[in-house]
């Protein structure tokens, strides 16, 4: 087991390596300059490694990225090998990452929310309150220890 820096270090080294080939090495054009990648994360024995990614455009670009990562994954290997120098270069498996379209999604409920906050913002804007501010009884005169028959309790919770 290597640690968990060596870990680190390599899935950095990888993530640099392999954005730099399909940037400037790779020419299939279904990995054009839309596929961008986010993370990469190396397990515990440094024999796999997954790679983040992800990619502008439609559902139609983001599966050409993705068979376009496939058909490259064996030179992408090798470049990871070359630069890495270990004994055993990791497998690589490329996985959409989930991140944008999370995001986009949280955006757009916080927005859902901001829109309701501002209904009853406007709903509430010249009401009154039902009972006064205070809605707890006090007694008017601090001598007066107020009705004898008042016990203090509610009988109407009964």
């Amino acid at each position: 087991m290597a640690d968990n820096a060596r870990a680190k270090r390599l899935a950095d080294l990888i993530r640099e390596v392999v954005a730099q080939k399909l940037q400037r090495g790779i020419k299939d054009p279904r990995l054009g300059t839309h596929v961008t990648i986010t993370d990469t994360r190396v397990t515990g024995d440094l024999r796999e490694a997954t790679v983040f990614y992800t990619v502008y455009g439609d559902d139609e670009e983001r599966k050409a990225a993705a068979a376009g990562l496939e058909s490259a994954k064996g030179v992408l290997r090798s470049e990871v090998g070359r630069a890495a120098g270990v004994k055993f270069t990791p497998t690589l498996e490329f996985v959409m990452d989930a991140l944008p379209d999370t995001a986009r999604n949280i955006e757009d409920l916080l927005d859902r929310a901001r829109q309701s906050d501002a209904k009853v913002r406007e709903a509430s804007a010249g009401a009154t309150y039902a009972g006064g501010a205070d809605p707890y009884r006090k007694p008017e005169d601090p001598e007066d220890p107020g009705d004898p028959a008042d016990t203090g309790t509610d009988d109407t919770a009964e």
